[in-house]
């Protein structure tokens, strides 16, 4: 069985399947938000995002289509990294699930919690 290596904040997570999820709630419009994202390489590509309502700057795109009250979008977009600020002042962070296992982070206040494939070129880092 070949392992995808994930960077996740300091720890290196190694996968099992090449994809994991994102979920969390705007801090602002409480609207639930979840993200499907595969690594491929040295890149993460969005695979599928959802909106459960939609609010300030959260509008399901042209391309959503509503699915079990949850506006959903195919997804395409392709970096090479994801930073998610960690203020500690929204109430919560992210859950992060892979491999059928979920972990919260970013709960607290700190550096921005970086999502990399491992062995990325990750300036600013």
């Amino acid at each position: 069985m070949s392992l995808t290596c994930l960077m996740l904040g300091a720890a290196t997570v190694m996968l099992a399947a090449p994809e994991f999820t994102l979920d969390w709630t705007h801090s602002v419009e409480r609207v639930h938000w979840r993200e499907n994202w595969r690594v491929t390489g040295t890149a993460l590509v969005l695979d599928r995002s959802a909106i459960r309502g939609s609010g300030a700057g959260m509008e399901p795109g042209p391309d959503a289509t509503l699915q079990d009250g949850w506006w959903v979008s195919p997804g395409g977009l392709q970096v090479p990294e994801l930073r998610l600020a960690a203020s500690g002042a929204t109430g919560g962070g992210w859950r992060f699930c892979a491999d059928g296992h979920c972990r919260d982070i970013g709960t607290t206040s700190g550096p921005p919690v970086v999502i990399a494939p491992c062995g990325a070129d990750r300036a600013g880092g």
